[in-house]
C-alpha cells in the first residue's frame, strides 16, 4: 500500500471522484464546459495528494496539498452551479461537498502546520 492511500483526504477524495463522475454523466446537454471543469478539477484533488505524499521536502509535500485544496474549492462552487442548473443533482451535489469540506478543512489544517 502507497503512503498516500492512507491519508484520509485522498480516501475521500476517491469516494467525492466517484459522486463527481455521476454528475458529469447526468449533466444535462450543453454543459460541456462544466463536464471538462468538474472532470479536471475532480482528477486534480486525489491527483496531487497523492503527488504530494510522495515529495521527501516538506514546503514540496504542502505546495501540492495547496494545489489539491484549490481544487477541492473549485468542485464545491461547481457543485454549486451544478445544482443551480438542474436541480435533481441537488443531492448528489450536497453529499459531494460534504466530502469536499471534509477534504478541505484536514488540508487546511496540514498546509498551516
Amino acid at each position: 500500500m502507497f503512503a498516500h492511500e492512507n491519508f484520509e483526504p485522498y480516501r475521500l477524495s476517491i469516494k467525492f471522484l466517484i459522486i463527481a463522475n455521476r454528475i458529469i454523466e447526468r449533466l444535462p446537454r450543453g454543459n460541456a464546459h462544466l463536464r471538462d471543469q468538474l472532470k479536471r478539477a475532480a482528477t486534480s484533488v486525489p491527483l496531487n495528494i497523492a503527488e504530494g505524499s510522495g515529495k521527501v521536502h516538506k514546503l514540496e509535500r504542502l505546495r501540492f496539498y495547496s494545489i489539491a485544496r484549490g481544487s477541492a474549492m473549485e468542485c464545491a462552487a461547481i457543485c454549486d452551479v451544478v445544482s443551480i442548473i438542474d436541480d435533481s443533482l441537488s443531492v448528489e451535489s450536497g453529499e459531494a461537498k460534504e466530502l469536499l469540506e471534509s477534504i478541505t478543512k484536514i488540508l487546511t489544517v496540514v498546509c498551516n502546520k
